[in-house]
């Protein structure tokens, strides 16, 4: 028993070391002053020694993040390519860094999966009453399948946190990019613009978009790309728009003034929805936990001078 949960805590606290590791920001403060030693080398003219390089990287990226992609890349070879694909699709929509790639995903849902099952398992080892072997399988299976799909709700939640954002600043984002080609400047240098004014997702679309045009890419497919990444119907028929009023030769300002305008009352609309929403969603709080305390509150007074009562002892109260 005492090996066994020694086993379940390891595979519980990898769990979390690998869940960690997948979802972190890549341009972390040890990899920039692995960046800053390697110019500062280069600077001095000195041959940097690679054991030294490899031993200043902090522990998860020497040990733990290799060993992770090497249990994805296990696991990738009975994932079908329709499923890995899906995976990256869905990466690519949630905006995640580079780092986080199929292989992390497929870790990261082994390891839980495997780790919730064996919780299932330690729980019914340690309780008062055993249970069946039947039971802790069941169990175990219906738990195992809920860690495992636990990267895929947070995936989900990311893409639909991510999306909101950009439905959100897409009408002031088209705004600033009306003015600036009203202004003179032209199409890329009005993205440009708009990347450099706000820190966001949709401005960090619009700098990728500008990067693929400038190495060389049509603007047409940098766009479509841009709008395939983001997955929005708003940003789709925006970029369409862009693409229709370069090839007819319409005026690029007014073909703006009037998305941002729909992309304002689509804004509206779905706040509205969202308003309309909240009281069916408040009503399942309000009913479980709400309407009962004020039960109890109201009617244990009652209650008691009932029982103290002599219809109370009427009935052997």
């Amino acid at each position: 028993m005492t090996i066994l949960l020694i086993i379940i805590l390891l595979i519980l606290a990898g769990a979390i070391t690998l869940t960690v590791i997948g979802l972190r920001n890549p341009e972390s403060e040890n990899d920039r002053a692995l960046q800053a030693r390697l110019e500062e080398f280069s600077q001095t003219g000195e041959t940097p020694d690679l054991r030294e390089l490899e031993l200043s990287q902090p522990f998860a990226d020497r040990i733990i993040y290799p060993l992770a992609r090497n249990l994805g890349e296990i696991a990738m070879r009975f994932t079908p390519q329709n499923a890995m694909n899906s995976i990256s699709r869905r990466l690519e929509l949630a905006g995640t860094s580079a780092r986080v790639d199929p292989t992390m995903i497929l870790a990261l849902q082994l390891v839980i999966g495997v780790t919730f099952a064996a919780i299932v398992v330690l729980v019914s080892s340690l309780g008062a009453a055993n249970w069946p072997a039947g039971r802790t399988i069941l169990l175990g299976l219906v738990f195992g399948f809920l860690g495992f799909y636990f990267p895929q709700l947070w995936l989900t939640s990311k893409i639909n946190n991510r999306q909101k954002e950009i439905r959100k600043a897409m009408p002031d984002a088209l705004d600033l990019l009306t003015i600036c080609v009203e202004a003179g400047l032209g199409f890329e240098a009005a993205m440009a613009r708009v990347a450099e004014k706000w820190q966001s997702e949709l401005s960090l679309s619009f700098a990728r978009a500008i990067q693929e045009i400038q190495l060389g890419k049509v603007r047409r497919e940098a766009l479509r790309d841009m709008a395939d990444r983001i997955g929005l119907s708003e940003m789709t028929s925006f970029v369409a728009a862009v693409i229709q009023s370069e090839q007819l030769g319409v005026s690029l300002s007014k073909v703006l003034r009037i998305q941002s305008d729909q992309m304002r009352v689509k804004r509206r609309q779905l706040a509205e929805e969202a308003a309309h929403k909240a009281p069916l969603k408040m009503l399942i709080p309000m009913t479980l936990l709400i309407f009962p305390s004020l039960i109890i509150v109201l009617m244990t007074p009652a209650a008691l001078r009932l029982f103290q009562s002599a219809l109370g002892g009427m009935f052997g109260l």
